[in-house]
């Protein structure tokens, strides 16, 4: 794994003033869905259309191991205000039949998890990704869980058909949250994946890359490019997961090189014979997606939602033009939020708390 980049020692909070919160949220859960969350929304469409995932059951209790929660991912339309209103369930082609070929005695499918629109251009097709989870009936089973990354693929969001995982999972590698970067000059792409590892009993979300030939078909496992438990930083030393990739166009951080936005938790704290979360945050990373490498990651969380107890996590980045774009993230599973980006304020944020160039 590389060394990552980071020179000093700081407080574990954002500092204000970056960034610029929206107070009205886009999203907020309702009497049918009270806890939603990752929402992803079509270009093609002017951003009008997303999908979003949406909660029908959680056992246990908040920001404690263990809990289990039941998914469904449904559409979201934009209203006139700028909200975004839920609407039906996503209904994907060959969905049942692929449940049935992934299914595994001893666990269950908790539902689509996780999606992530990405249009192919060039091929005018539309690939979506999102997390397939079956985990085991029993606590401390000795079966393990199986972490799929999904994907269909349509000429439009409304025709979408059901493959293959693109990476399966066989109860030790698992993969979710991806990121897709351009394809190297090597002809394909080091995408991103959230994924996990266990150190001393301890178990990680970790960033990994998978080589992808193609936005289809089946990708191949890489290597942890960052890891909580060797990074050092307070602010995300318990769980990592790669966020939106923002476009050049935005910010050009150097040839071969996309900044982004990393999701981050900080460590689990055992208390009694409970597992306790920390706080999750928004922090920035640089990817040289040339040689699927994590050069730097910031020291600090750059966003932490206001009304947010535990959980900020980004999902969407729609750049706005003329150095300006909008970060869509959720927060404590209730609600998504938009804040106003610009490159000013990152560049600020990596100068004056970060002592990181970015120009």
């Amino acid at each position: 794994m590389t060394n990552i980049e980071n020179s000093i020692e700081t407080p574990n909070k954002p500092a204000a003033g970056y960034y610029s919160e929206r107070p009205t949220k886009v999203i907020e859960a309702d009497e049918q869905y009270k806890l939603v969350m990752a929402i992803t929304l079509d270009k093609e469409s002017g951003y009008s259309r997303g999908i979003l995932r949406c909660i029908t059951s959680r056992v246990g209790e908040f920001q404690i191991g263990g809990t289990i929660d039941k998914s469904e991912l449904h559409w979201v339309n934009k209203e006139p205000s700028g909200t975004y209103k839920i609407g039906e369930k996503v209904l994907i082609k060959n969905e049942d039949e692929m449940m049935s070929t992934l299914a595994v005695e001893g666990t269950q499918f908790l539902g689509l998890e996780d999606p992530d629109i990405y249009y192919d251009e060039k091929e005018k097709l539309y690939h979506l990704y999102f997390t397939i989870p079956f985990i085991h009936n029993v606590r401390r089973s000795i079966i393990k869980s199986r972490i799929h990354l999904g994907h269909a693929v349509g000429p439009s969001l409304d025709e979408l058909e059901m493959t293959p995982p693109v990476l399966s999972s066989d109860g030790v590698y698992r993969a979710k949250e991806v990121s897709i970067p351009p394809v190297n000059k090597d002809g394909f792409r080091y995408c991103l994946v959230e994924s996990s590892d266990i150190v001393d009993d301890d178990r990680y979300s970790v960033v990994r890359t998978a080589k992808a030939m193609q936005l289809g078909g089946r990708w191949e496992y890489g290597d942890i490019v960052f890891h909580p438990a060797e990074c050092g930083l307070e602010w995300i030393g318990g769980h990592a997961s790669p966020g939106p990739l923002l476009p050049k166009d935005f910010i050009d951080v150097g040839e071969g090189k996309l900044l982004g936005f990393m999701n981050g938790r900080e460590a689990n704290q055992e208390v009694g014979n409970k597992t306790l979360y920390g706080t999750f945050s928004v922090g920035l990373f640089i990817y040289d997606y040339e040689k699927g490498v994590i050069d730097w990651v910031s020291p600090v969380p750059f966003i932490q939602d206001s009304e947010a107890k535990t959980i900020t996590f980004a999902s969407q980045f729609v750049y706005t033009g003329e150095g300006s774009g909008v970060l869509y993230a959720h927060g404590d599973d209730s609600w998504v939020r938009a804040y106003d980006i610009s490159v000013e304020g990152i560049k600020a944020f990596a100068r004056d708390v970060c002592r990181k160039d970015l120009s």
